[in-house]
């Protein structure tokens, strides 16, 4: 019987993913080594650059694998950590040498499998790991709000352990932090500041949604000497889709509930000088006592629009103290007139049906004010008054709008997990 030829396989320069198993070969040998042969320990024939006896592996020093003597070839390369992702590599076209192309993670364990051939084309394999050394800098994030039951316009907030100015170090972390949908949504982060994001979704949540957001940060490279650490995950339910508009002009308040009016409510707004804020706002909490002092927004004491008075049923929708809440001082102007120093005013009965109606992440939104419009950031969530095109403009993987394969991973990242 004439020997079965000898077929050498052919290896690309560049292996972006590695995914052969050691001992895997494409290689039919000699007769005496046919396809099925199991492959011999290559052991003592693959050196790779471990670190010093005690010691682990420093993260920031590439991974790199050779054969020793004259003879033989890698074939294959497979770096794993513990969970399970690949660290792509370079295998020299001769295939002595493989060297790690992406960062090693820190404080990881890796399990490399090497397929290499003998000159005579037998296959080997060899198993190894090893550990690399834990960050001394771990940039982790802190996701909001607390776990619960939300209002169709809570946005998804992370605070970063430390600040992250650089483009490429953003892409790397915004990549990381992954938002789930079920059912599944169009969505984009925005970088506030150096350490702050928001998250939202191109239109509402939708009722009943699911959302998950977890921070793969640990053990990643993010920037020189700067890799992620642990972040607590998070999970959110979205309930009823409740909004409620205020018209400063009618002096009524319209709420409806997934579509439906449920209500509508005789209520004063801001009056000149004090014009409550147009746009959207979102329901931050609510208090059922809250102290209201003119002092608070800049009135002096003695002023003839100076106040201090108790206030009950507050739900509050900026920072910097605009509520809808109980007003039963202005009853008489409810329906008809602007009185109030920014807040929504309504009757003690009204302001409790509101209060018990709401949750956090409901929408206030109010029109036909004279006021400024909400601010997008910084006193509460003002960010769905910014439009789509541009709130993705402050993403780092999609602000450029014409490129198409960063808009496919913006909304792949809120697929569901199946």
């Amino acid at each position: 019987m004439n020997d079965t030829p000898r077929i050498r396989t052919v290896l690309s320069c560049t292996l972006l993913a590695l995914t052969v198993t050691a001992g895997a070969t494409a290689c039919a040998g000699s007769g005496n080594h046919p396809l099925s042969a199991k492959p011999y320990d290559a052991a003592d024939e693959i050196a790779f650059n471990p670190p010093a006896e005690g010691k682990k592996a420093d993260p920031e020093k590439p991974l790199e694998i050779t054969v020793k003597g004259d003879d033989g070839r890698i074939n294959d390369v497979t770096a794993l950590d513990e969970s399970g992702h690949h660290l792509a590599g370079e295998l020299t076209a001769d295939g002595r040498r493989w060297r790690s192309t992406a960062a090693l993670a820190a404080g990881a364990r890796y399990t490399v499998q090497v397929a290499t051939e003998d000159e005579d084309g037998a296959p080997g394999a060899r198993t190894f790991t090893f550990e690399t050394a834990p960050a001394k800098r771990a940039l982790t994030a802190a996701f909001g709000p607390e776990a619960g039951t939300y209002g169709v316009g809570q946005p998804i907030t992370a605070e970063l352990s430390l600040p992250v100015k650089d483009k490429a170090a953003r892409a790397i972390v915004e990549r990381a932090l992954k938002v789930r949908s079920t059912p599944s949504v169009e969505g984009s982060w925005y970088w506030v500041d150096d350490k702050k994001l928001h998250f939202r979704p191109k239109e509402y949540w939708p009722t009943g949604a699911v959302v998950t957001v977890t921070g793969n940060l640990a053990g990643l490279k993010v920037g020189d000497k700067l890799y992620g650490g642990d972040s607590k995950p998070l999970k959110l339910t979205i309930g009823d889709r409740i909004e409620a508009v205020a018209d400063a002009d009618s002096h009524y308040m319209t709420v409806r509930r997934n579509g439906e009016v449920i209500n509508t409510i005789p209520v004063t707004t801001g009056k000149p000088g004090f014009s409550t804020r147009n746009g959207i706002k979102v329901v931050l909490g609510k208090e059922y006592y809250v102290r209201m002092r003119g002092t608070s927004i800049g009135i002096s004491e003695g002023s003839s629009d100076s106040y201090d008075l108790p206030v009950y049923y507050a739900t509050r929708v900026t920072w910097s103290g605009e509520y809808v809440h109980a007003a039963p001082w202005s009853v008489g102007s409810q329906g008809v007139e602007n009185v109030s120093h920014g807040c929504v005013g309504m009757s003690t009965g009204n302001a409790a049906w509101f209060y018990e109606n709401v949750r956090p992440g409901d929408i206030v939104r109010v029109v036909n004010s004279e006021g400024e419009m909400m601010d997008t950031f910084g006193n509460g969530f003002g960010d769905w008054n910014l439009d789509w095109d541009k709130w993705r403009k402050g993403s780092a993987l999609v602000a450029d709008s014409s490129n198409p394969t960063a808009t496919e991973d913006a909304k792949a990242r809120l697929r569901p997990s199946l």
